[in-house]
């Protein structure tokens, strides 16, 4: 487990985590009891949680919990207690802190990023009032694993810019999303930080292009008045 604080302009705490396989499986399965379980042992807030269809819309929660199982591939929320996440095997997960008091996770595999999902999650978050926005890119698979064809590569290219086309560790055409991913938020002025491990060379992490995994991590984020400690990004 990654976590990460970030005090907010109030002195509340924002939370980040990023999940791995110890913290157990966050799929989306027909057996929610154990994913229930799974989250509570994470942070026992709701969870506003989605059915990811690699797209651009973002879920706003104004409530706790509100909009659960939406499909959708963000959510954002500036209420206290109240988790927002996605869940990734590969794809890129990116959590947000609105210094005004807001936070905000987004699942952006590389259809959903060539779709908008990053620009559609940041307006939503300046447009009610997040203040100045920091993004934390967590574990996700790296160029040298990710073999791409030319023309999905020509498609993320042409929404991402040039910094995606790269080359896997065999040598053959690769895409780079997560180069991809943090160019476009430098575009939209948000600092950027991020987690360098690749999912596929990591066994501590599902990778579905690697092995095939099933299972998922999550990315979650939340607001309280408690600090454990632990340092921001």
């Amino acid at each position: 487990m990654l976590h990460y604080e970030h005090q907010l302009a109030d002195g509340r705490i924002a939370h980040l985590r990023f999940s791995d396989v110890g913290d157990g499986d966050f799929a989306i399965a027909d057996t929610l009891g154990q994913l229930d379980q799974n989250r509570r042992a994470l942070c026992d807030y709701p969870w506003t949680w989605l059915h990811q269809v690699h797209g651009a819309d973002v879920v706003h929660a104004t409530q706790p919990g509100e909009g659960a199982a939406s499909e959708a591939d963000a959510c954002v929320t500036a209420v206290e207690k109240s988790v927002v996440a996605v869940q990734t095997a590969d794809c890129v997960p990116v959590l947000f802190v609105g210094s005004a008091g807001m936070v905000a996770a987004a699942h952006a595999g590389w259809r959903g990023a060539v779709a908008g999902v990053l620009p559609a999650t940041v307006e939503l978050m300046r447009n009610h009032g997040g203040g100045d926005l920091v993004a934390v890119i967590g574990p996700a698979i790296g160029p040298e694993c990710y073999e791409f064809g030319e023309a999905d590569l020509a498609a993320a290219e042409a929404s991402l810019g040039s910094v995606v086309r790269s080359t896997t560790s065999q040598g053959s055409l690769g895409l780079d999303l997560v180069a991809g991913v943090s160019a476009q938020l430098a575009d939209l002025d948000v600092e950027t930080v991020v987690i360098e491990r690749c999912t596929a060379c990591d066994p501590g992490y599902n990778s579905h292009r690697a092995r095939g995994d099933k299972g998922r991590q999550v990315a979650a984020a939340w607001i309280d008045d408690s600090s454990l400690g632990h340092p921001s990004p």
